[in-house]
């Protein structure tokens, strides 16, 4: 049973934390808005990038591309929530019903490795170049997240066997 526990507090808690992080990108929405700006226009990678062609300068592109995160990421809390729920309800059931439910912290998961690798990463950090930038750069941040996410992904996944 403590196994089983901990499988359903650490989706609960990557859950808090997608919701931290969702409820700030609402509440204090400029803030951050200023983030997703500077990368997507590049205005601040090496001078002469050769990569500029890249570059999005249109405040309503920032804007949907801002939404797009935030919804991203409130959609990997809400999975990550259900799931732990999911794992919560099937605590005390046979190893089959139990790994069964395991299927929404996996959405969950995969969601947001796609938010903080793919989007932060691959999009972000490779295809806008945030890398250059010494003021707007979110990749080691992103990494701490995705890195978690992947942690929990594989320890939850981890079959289980039926109780004793």
């Amino acid at each position: 049973m403590p196994t089983r526990l901990a499988k359903i507090l650490l989706p609960l808690m990557l859950a808090a934390f997608a919701f931290i992080v969702t409820f700030d990108n609402i509440v204090d929405y400029g803030s951050n808005f200023l983030f997703v700006q500077h990368v997507l226009s590049m205005d601040t990678t090496f001078p002469g990038n050769a990569l500029m062609g890249r570059a999005i300068t249109n405040p309503t592109m920032w804007h949907v591309s801002y939404g797009l995160i935030i919804a991203a990421e409130g959609a990997t809390c809400l999975l990550w929530l259900n799931g732990a729920i999911a794992l919560w309800r099937a605590r005390r059931k046979d190893a089959a019903s139990f790994n069964a439910a395991k299927n929404v912290v996996t959405a969950g998961c995969v969601l947001g490795f796609a938010v903080w690798f793919f989007g932060f990463m691959v999009v972000g950090g490779e295809w806008f170049a945030m890398w250059q930038s010494k003021i707007w750069n979110g990749q080691e941040g992103a990494f701490r997240f995705y890195m978690a996410i992947l942690g929990v992904l594989i320890f939850v996944n981890q079959p289980d066997a039926d109780l004793t």
